[in-house]
């Protein structure tokens, strides 16, 4: 059992991230200010509750303050979503992730205390567009510029273990693992010999993997 988690903002992300984390066997708190929100799930969250989450008084009653980690699913309301956030870092909580409808809403939660931002529209946005633009068959980014990617190997690696081909020098990227035809994906090596038709899993900095992903 992880440490409990309170999810301030139960409309769609909030619900689903709560849901998920209880699947996963997180306890958690779910608050909103809609009662009918709360309603759809007392039954599958450990805890909800209605409450203003921009209250200071009104979180320390439910205890949110004793919480280590909080996530504000607030997107629509953008007062509500800051006035959150502050409460939260007011009380303390060491780790505040807080969704943003924009990079600007983004960076604001960041100045009133929020640890991690999340962009999940522009997020997703920016996944599909890799995908549909390249030879890419998978794209996570972990931070502006940096990304790792799943793609299939290039002709240009083919026969030749990844000692041989310099990948990283020549293309500036890591080899993280790789999947032979009708196997599992497992760690790479330096004598990881690269198969035509492999899939690669690949990172390095965005440009770079981008450019690697369309060698052909």
């Amino acid at each position: 059992m992880t440490a409990p988690v309170t999810v301030l903002g139960l409309g769609r992300f909030g619900r689903s991230l709560a849901e998920e984390l209880e699947k996963r066997g997180t306890e958690v708190l779910g608050i909103d200010a809609d009662a009918v929100l709360v309603q759809q799930v007392s039954e599958t969250l450990t805890h909800a509750a209605v409450a203003d989450t921009t209250d200071p008084q009104a979180l320390a009653q439910l205890g949110v303050p004793e919480f280590r980690r909080a996530v504000v699913g607030i997107g629509t309301d953008l007062e509500a979503s800051i006035l959150t956030t502050s409460a939260l870092a007011d009380a303390g909580i060491p780790h505040i992730w807080a969704k943003a409808t924009s990079r600007q809403h983004g960076k604001i939660l960041e100045r009133v205390g929020a640890h991690h931002v999340v962009l999940p529209e522009h997020d997703m946005g920016e996944r599909v567009a890799h995908l549909v633009t390249g030879r890419m068959l998978d794209f996570v980014a972990f931070e502006e510029d940096y990304a790792m990617v799943k793609t299939t190997a290039p002709a240009v690696l083919a026969g030749k273990t990844l000692l041989e081909s310099d990948s990283r020098r020549r293309f500036g990227i890591t080899v993280v693992a790789v999947k032979h035809r009708g196997a599992e994906f497992t760690h790479a090596s330096v004598d990881t010999v690269i198969e035509a038709e492999d899939l690669l899993i690949v990172a390095g900095r965005t440009r770079r993997v981008e450019e690697f992903a369309e060698l052909s």
